[in-house]
């Protein structure tokens, strides 16, 4: 390959090319700065780039220095020709460089590509642009003002190539990764917006006194980052309430991860909380971070707290205590900050006292206790969260709204919803399958256990049931209304009927109720 020795111009040009990679990152600014460039030091009247689409096996030109008054690029119409077409399509196909001194004597030219109105082309030279992945297409250089085109512009061009093709291809890419950060960054704002206004207070269905206390806590400590210990039975919305104080406190752009801390064996648990390194036991097989590391500068919600075995309540009690975490198999420290809400569908302080929760975690956790009531005393509340559950089904099936009759409503008040809310919101799901579409929702639509609970308290005057069972039926209804009242405490239970605690416990056993 013949050497040439290139003046302190075209030194300069091979410089301001490979320098402006970094100084451009819009794909029009850069070629419009090369191509200028590149015209002033070859003495030309014209330089342009056809670069390659290969979904649609075409070239298209960008237009950019053939005159000095033309047109944005962006706004002129695009002219594509096909990719075996012309002196592009053969230099693309060969991969070689072509210098044409004439072009009427080449039959490979074709004057049908002539990028503006009264420019003819005399003489060119056209070099493949190529990375190191693929070719991506042609640069041209036309029309020499003074003398013909030789080899030394041509080795001069080829040399440019790389550059302006790595630039191309920056620039892209580039765009590409702007393109998607910004359809990221879109779609961020509107899950936070979604998820803020999902977990907003006033999205919270319920107007009875029951929650009408817990509104007005949970706005007390919304705007604080305090420990909460929220309790409640199971199904009455304990991690609702967590998101809710979350996304509506001032970590709400911070991240909220939640555990459940019976769902997992010890050690399991232990890696999900604090991580774990690579090797650390089998099938560890990389590093993990662990849900406090993850959750720094957020919020941590533990569900069903009291089920935690108590090596890991020492282990919670130290990083609570000391806001730092050592991953399993590692002797490094990590240093975390995070907000606690804990949740338990047990009385924690009865736990302390039979010594399966530790006294000192619960001091430390309980800052800020919420309890939530169980749907039984708050039946105020149950025709708008049936109405709510019944209108997210709708959307779910894709089918018009029913409606709940008067009656099955009926029902729902008297049935008193072990399960909670996520037992109602099961119940109407239900319901509405068997409905059907454009369907009242009738008693025939509700579950065994809801008629036969409204049945069973049925003591219209005129039944027919002597004193005896009349009295049985009302004993064992108070019975259980006691025990749920009192989470399954039988001492407690006892106590509201004036009852010693074995008297009540020959009444469970007689009746064969099972809470």
């Amino acid at each position: 390959m013949q050497e040439f020795a290139f003046s302190n111009r075209e030194v300069a040009l091979l410089h301001d090319v490979s320098a402006s990679i970094q100084a451009f990152s819009d794909l029009n600014e850069l070629l419009r700065f090369i191509l200028k460039k590149i015209k002033g030091v070859f003495k030309i009247e014209g330089v342009s780039i056809a670069l390659h689409d290969p979904s649609r096996k075409e070239f298209f030109f960008i237009r950019t220095v053939e005159e000095e008054d033309q047109r944005d690029p962006e706004d002129a119409p695009q002219m594509r020709f096909p990719d075996d077409f012309g002196v592009a399509g053969w230099v693309f196909r060969e991969n070689q460089t072509v210098v044409i001194p004439d072009v009427e004597k080449d039959e490979r030219f074709s004057n049908q590509l002539n990028l503006q109105q009264n420019f003819t082309t005399r003489s060119m030279i056209c070099v493949p642009l190529a990375t190191r992945k693929d070719r991506i297409g042609v640069l041209y250089v036309l029309n020499k003002i003074k003398g013909q085109f030789g080899d030394r512009e041509a080795r001069l061009l080829e040399i440019l190539a790389g550059p302006i093709a790595i630039s191309i291809e920056n620039a892209r890419l580039y765009g590409e990764l702007r393109q998607h950060a910004d359809a990221l960054e879109i779609e961020n704002q509107r899950l936070k917006s979604e998820v803020q206004s999902r977990f907003d207070l006033h999205g919270v269905i319920g107007a009875s006194p029951a929650m009408e206390k817990v509104f007005s806590l949970v706005e007390k400590v919304i705007n604080t980052t305090t420990s909460v210990l929220i309790q409640g039975e199971t199904g009455t919305g304990k991690e609702l309430i967590a998101r809710v104080i979350h996304y509506g406190g001032p970590l709400r752009d911070k991240p909220f991860v939640a555990e459940n801390c019976g769902a997992l064996s010890e050690n399991l648990l232990e890696s999900e909380l604090f991580g774990h390194v690579k090797g650390a036991f089998t099938g560890a097989v990389t590093d993990k971070k662990g849900l406090f590391e993850m959750a720094d500068g957020g919020t941590v919600f533990l569900d069903e707290i009291a089920d935690m075995p108590p090596a890991m309540q020492i282990k919670l009690l130290r990083v609570l205590q000391e806001g730092q975490v050592r991953p399993v198999g590692s002797s490094e420290i990590v240093e975390v900050d995070f907000r606690l809400i804990a949740s338990s569908n047990r009385d924690l302080y009865q736990e302390v006292e039979k010594g399966r929760f530790r006294d000192d975690l619960y001091y430390r956790i309980q800052v800020f206790p919420i309890i939530l009531p169980p749907l039984r005393e708050r039946k105020e509340d149950i025709p708008a969260l049936a109405a709510h559950f019944l209108e997210n089904c709708a959307r779910k099936f894709k089918a018009p709204v029913s409606r709940f009759t008067p009656t099955t409503l009926d029902m729902f008040a008297r049935f008193n919803w072990p399960g909670n809310i996520r037992e109602l919101q099961n119940e109407v799901e239900r319901a509405v399958c068997l409905a059907g579409p454009d369907k009242e929702i009738g008693i025939d639509c509700l579950s065994e256990k809801i008629t036969a609970v409204a049945q069973d308290e049925s003591f219209e005057s005129g039944a027919d049931l002597t004193l005896q069972k009349t009295v049985q039926r009302i004993e064992k209804k108070m019975i259980v209304d006691a025990l749920r009242k009192s989470r399954g405490n039988r001492s407690q239970a006892a106590r509201t009927l004036g009852l010693t605690r074995q008297g009540l416990l020959n009444k469970i056993g007689r009746y064969g109720i099972d809470i």
